[in-house]
Order: C-alpha cells, then structure tokens, then sequence
C-alpha cells in the first residue's frame, strides 16, 4: 500500500513511479535510482544552493553567456514564439531570455508542483501582462501544452546542461520527445557542458560544504518519508567519481558497512562498500553536442561560449526529417 501522508489535513499518495524505480533500483546489480527523482521540495531546495556554490562553474558561467548572446537569440528566434522551459526549476535564468524575446507566453514545465508554483508566480509579478502557463509533468515524454499556446511558434528553453543526466539513447529520446511536444519549425536553446580538467570537474560535484552530499542523501530521506522506508541515512556518504571512459562525473551514496533496511514492509540489505548509483553527468566536446543533437531531430543553427571553453549555449531547429544530408 502506498504511504498517505497527511499534512493540514491533505492526503498525499507517494508517486506510483517513484515507488516503481526505488523498488527497481535497490532489487538490481548494480543499484541505480534515477536523478529526476532527487527533486522533492527539498531537493529542489538544495539544488539552488549548489548552484551558487563557488566550485559550481556551470550556472554562473551559463548565466554570463546568456546575457552576453541573450539579443542575439532574439535576432534569430524572432519575437512572439512561447518560450517553454523544460526542467525549469526556480527559472533564475529564465528571465535573461524573457527580457530578450518579447515572448507570447511561458510554459514553465517542471516535475516539483510546489516549487513550480512559486517560481511561476514571482515571474508573473516580474513580466506583468505575460501569459504564464505552468505544467507539472515528467518531460521526458511528449506533452501536450496548454490550449492558449498549441497554434504559437515556440522556443524551447533547457539550460543547466541536464541533457547531460542521461545515457545517450535516453538524451536522443529526450530530445525526439521536446521536439514532439514543440512541433516542426520550434527552436530550442539548450545549455551543454563541456570537457575539462577533472579536477575542476570533482569539485563541481563534491564541495566543500557538503552540500552536493546533503542533495544526494536527500535522496534517501525521500524515501523513508514517502515510501515508509528504515534506511539509516547516516551510514551512507555522497560519492563523486569521473569516469573517463563515458565522460561523466557519476555520484554515488557508498554504503559505509552492512546493513538490512525495509521500504514499504520489503527487506533489502547492502554490504559495506556498496553503491547506489544516483546520477549522470555527461560532459561533451563540441562535435558530441551538435551530434547528440541531430540524432534527437534538432538542427544547430548557433553556438556561444565562455572565453574559456568550459560551457557552451546552443541555438538548434526542429526541421522536417530529411531523407539525405
């Protein structure tokens, strides 16, 4: 039965899905639970405070190049498309490209209802008269948008480099899927993370204040509040590991000895040593990014980065399939 938690007198049912995929994740060899599952309230909370970490490069040099290339893309997109930002969290960034574009409307997508709610609601106060359209989805399948923006030419927006989270064949299925959800002729601008020294690339993902370790322990305190779970949350670490061969800094919560534990009544156990792997982050040289991107249906038109190479911002169009180059 799944957990209700009752909070000023409102049920809640624990999500079907993530009941699915930690039960999934903590049955199989080697453990995995998906990151999209990260972003309770509290996730979403300490995912904020990561990026205004001082070793986490990538928001404040994505953010310099938006403002720097902001007119540019809207030069090229043209103005009166509804900006839809898949992901977008507390949309800090959103409103560079918002000022810049002179959209229809914005579909702020997100899978965390309540932070949702309140980043819409201080952008309706920012752009008064725009049209803010939130959805509380899972954007890794095709949407179906709101009414008032179906027939409106759209930009996508997906910064922050998540592409990056997911194995290959699911970015290109991420990918197909924003371009089913947008239609033939949208553009999408997207954040890429690029290749560098792992140095700088561990750091980015294990601080020194511990909070990348309080987001990925989180992750365990998710599941002892809404799925029942005994996980001694204490006797686990966060762990941070680049992993060269597939270009990607992996985070891990290592199991510090052996221990038993139940989610839901279900008994599991875990050796000292062992992992649950909890993301992916992709890193990718210019010619990964722009084919990653034509393998998931989208066209590069342009491309912006910082001077020192360590983020790039690409423009890409949904064209029509072609049976030849």
């Amino acid at each position: 039965m799944l957990k209700q938690e009752i909070e000023d007198g409102d049920v809640t049912l624990a999500d079907p899905a993530f009941r699915a995929d930690v039960l999934r994740g903590f049955a199989v060899r080697p453990r995995a639970i998906p990151a999209r599952w990260f972003y309770d309230r509290r996730g979403s909370e300490l995912f904020e405070a990561i990026t205004e970490l001082p070793e986490y490069y990538p928001t404040r040099t994505e953010t310099a190049i938006l403002r720097a290339v902001a007119s540019d893309v809207a030069v090229l997109a043209g103005e009166g498309r509804a900006v839809v930002e898949f992901g977008s969290g507390s949309s800090t960034k959103t409103p560079i490209l918002l000022s810049a574009v002179a959209p229809a409307a914005y579909v702020p997508i997100d899978i965390s209802g309540d932070f949702l709610r309140e980043s819409s609601n201080q952008l309706s106060s920012a752009f008064p008269g725009l049209p803010v359209l939130p959805v509380e989805a899972d954007f890794m399948q095709p949407i179906a948008l709101p009414l008032p923006v179906r027939d409106l030419p759209k930009l996508g927006f997906f910064p922050g480099s998540t592409i990056g989270n997911m194995i290959p064949h699911a970015s290109v299925d991420l990918l197909r899927a924003m371009k089913a959800s947008l239609g033939e002729g949208a553009m999408l601008l997207i954040g890429i993370d690029r290749v560098k020294d792992q140095p700088v690339l561990t750091a980015a993902y294990d601080d020194a204040q511990g909070v990348t370790a309080a987001f990925n322990l989180n992750l365990l305190e998710r599941i002892n509040r809404e799925l029942d779970g005994t996980i001694p949350v204490e006797k686990f670490r966060h762990r941070a590991i680049w992993n060269d061969d597939r270009a990607r800094i992996e985070m891990h919560l290592e199991s510090l000895e052996d221990m038993a534990f139940t989610i839901e009544g279900r008994p599991f156990e875990i050796a000292s040593g062992e992992t649950i792997h909890t993301e992916n982050s992709h890193k990718f040289g210019p010619r990964d990014a722009r084919l990653l991107l034509r393998a998931g249906g989208w066209t590069p038109i342009a491309e912006w980065t910082d001077p020192d190479g360590l983020f790039a911002v690409i423009l890409a169009e949904a064209q029509a399939p072609r049976l030849a180059p």
